[in-house]
């Protein structure tokens, strides 16, 4: 059945939901702020190709959080002018609440809501999916960015595209190098993570490792795992 929640349970089952999702996360809020923990699992979400939905009505992103949106290919962002809803949902529950995606509102609010399971409450959730795939609908998709671009450069030329490089791969000593951590505590991430392991003189990747891009290796001294360059992000 349906759990009522305030503002701690709303920000810590909004984590929660986020971080579990295996296949689809829908946030649907007018305003869009995103604290540093839930970009953080956005990132490792889109890592991991998920598919991520965000609904909102009006950015106070900031500079730099706006272009990591941009940053981040695979969440698809679309504006709806007139949304006063706030619903967060995946493929197993949902939460229906007065909260906006604010880190303003998480930390300062009092705010209230309902946590939905798709497990107890089948209908309901369904009810709930229906409306936030309608809101889908009817919001015009955008990519979000505030980037500045000389007013000298046309139009035109902004909006070609050039092929995309293949990944780049790179081992624990290169992802040192690129965020400005130290190997160990680099390896120290991963295992924390879950994404690797070590055994004996081998360091192994774990199924979650290889579903963000990790990849075996056999050198000199046993084996090891490189790495996609785009885990530097969430690294730092």
């Amino acid at each position: 059945m349906a759990k009522l929640l305030n503002t701690t349970g709303i920000t810590y089952h909004l984590e929660e939901l986020i971080k579990g999702t295996t296949d689809r996360l829908i946030l649907i809020s007018p305003y869009l702020q995103l604290h540093n923990r839930i970009k953080d699992n956005l990132g490792y979400l889109n890592l991991s190709k998920r598919d991520i939905r965000i609904v909102y009505r009006e950015s106070k992103l900031k500079f730099d959080e706006s272009n990591w949106i941009e940053s981040q290919v695979g969440i698809r962002t679309s504006v709806c002018p007139n949304l006063h809803a706030k619903c967060y949902i995946n493929e197993s529950q949902a939460i229906v609440t007065s909260m906006n995606l604010y880190a303003y509102s998480q930390e300062n609010n009092e705010e209230m809501g309902i946590l939905v399971f798709k497990e107890d409450d089948p209908d309901l959730y369904q009810e709930i999916y229906a409306e936030a795939q309608r809101l889908l609908t009817i919001s015009e998709e955008v990519r979000v960015t505030v980037k500045k671009v000389s007013p000298i450069i046309k139009k035109e030329t902004v909006i070609k595209s050039t092929p995309k490089a293949p990944t780049k791969y790179l081992t624990t000593k290169e992802l040192s190098q690129e965020t400005g951590i130290s190997s160990r505590k680099v390896n120290a991430w991963l295992v924390d993570n879950r994404l690797m392991y070590k055994k004996d003189e081998d360091w192994i990747v774990t199924p979650k490792g290889k579903e963000i891009g990790g990849k075996s290796k056999q050198g000199q001294y046993g084996a090891f795992v490189i790495w996609p360059e785009e885990i530097t992000e969430l690294i730092k």
